[in-house]
């Protein structure tokens, strides 16, 4: 016991020290921001560095040698750098559904606790905040691993002037959520992905349940926890779970074990480069023969390394379509400049929607 009562003894004083540390931290971002108000002149100031903060967690992680677990780092200092990052702003956030949906989880993995949060029942509304300036920035669901992209997003980027400025990749867990108890569930709600991503699990577990389609898994967790008799379930996350009272009943009911969705922060302002960036555009391509492959070549003659083209409808007339183009690299290198350059020549519109540190 006198061992025990020591080593406490010596925890309490570490954490002691921490203490000290973490207010010289933040003493030393409060220094940060005089700079970068005298520098900005009156303008406005950007508390979210997006590639700054990704930088500190990988070197971090990196640095990492244990015995604290690796997988903690980015948690611990997420919330350190969102204290500290309150000193300067404290940003407010807009996201797609109701508190404890997938997207709610993203922006808390993004922004961490100190923010401003704002719900939206919708994706147009999330980009309405930002736009009339109630939010400062915005987090939306792009594309999921197992079913494909959120068309919805990609219209309302290739109508909007805002900009992407940071991506997430949140690893989904669908959790089945009721009050009740599994062979009592008769109706199964959630959004309509996560019942697409689940479509296995639920045939063989539940092939007799009614499926359901709510706005968000947050809205089918809200409708879950209104049914005492635990007839209802909801594909939700954790998060919701707590938040709504929910017992869970199976976890990662999920079809594919690599399950995950990409969110894109939108906001008014551009991140700058970091070394480990990615450029998502939109283009329009002429109506010729070979159009699309004109287009490509240039990827290959840069060396520009090609992740993702997404098609969409243009809604000017029958046929005609926009691409959706993610690649390597940060528009400012001069390489990913003359790689536009050459782009524009090929199409009949292109777009920047925005260089981000890659998630």
């Amino acid at each position: 016991m006198t061992d025990l009562k020591a080593l406490r003894r010596r925890i309490d004083g570490l954490d002691d020290r921490m203490l000290d540390l973490l207010n010289e931290r933040a003493a030393t971002v409060q220094k940060v921001y005089d700079v970068k108000l005298k520098a900005a002149k009156g303008g406005p100031v950007q508390a979210f560095v997006p590639g700054r903060e990704a930088e500190i967690l990988r070197r971090l992680s990196a640095r990492n040698r244990g015995p604290f677990p690796g997988d903690g780092i980015a948690p611990v200092f997420r919330e350190v750098i969102s204290a500290c990052r309150s000193l300067e702003q404290l940003p407010r956030v807009s996201y797609f559904g109701a508190p404890g949906s997938n997207t709610h989880q993203a922006a808390l993995n993004t922004f961490g606790a100190r923010a401003d949060y704002l719900t939206q029942a919708s994706i147009p509304g999330v980009f309405g905040d930002v736009n009339q300036g109630r939010a400062d920035y915005g987090l939306v669901p792009v594309e999921n691993s197992t079913e494909g992209v959120i068309n919805h997003t990609l219209d309302l980027l290739s109508e909007s002037e805002l900009k992407v400025c940071s991506e997430v990749s949140l690893r989904i867990r669908n959790l089945l959520l009721s009050k009740g108890a599994l062979k009592s569930v008769k109706t199964v709600v959630s959004h309509p992905q996560p019942l697409a991503q689940c479509r296995q699990w639920l045939t063989r577990n539940l092939p007799k349940a009614r499926l359901l389609a709510a706005d968000s898994t947050s809205v089918a967790a809200q409708r879950a926890a209104a049914d005492p008799s635990g007839r209802t379930a909801a594909i939700a996350s954790d998060l919701a779970s707590r938040i709504y009272g929910l017992k869970v009943l199976v976890r990662n009911i999920e079809d594919q074990s690599d399950n995950t969705t990409r969110f894109f922060v939108v906001g008014r302002t551009l991140a700058s480069p970091t070394g480990r960036d990615k450029t998502s555009v939109m283009l329009s391509v002429r109506d010729r023969v070979g159009a699309l492959a004109a287009v490509l070549k240039p990827f290959e003659s840069h060396k520009v390394n090609l992740t993702a083209i997404e098609s969409r409808p243009s809604r000017r007339k029958a046929w005609d379509y926009y691409f959706f183009v993610d690649f390597h690299g940060h528009q400012d290198e001069p390489r990913i400049q003359r790689l536009l350059k050459d782009l524009s020549r090929q199409v009949s519109q292109l777009k920047v929607l925005g260089s981000y540190p890659a998630a």
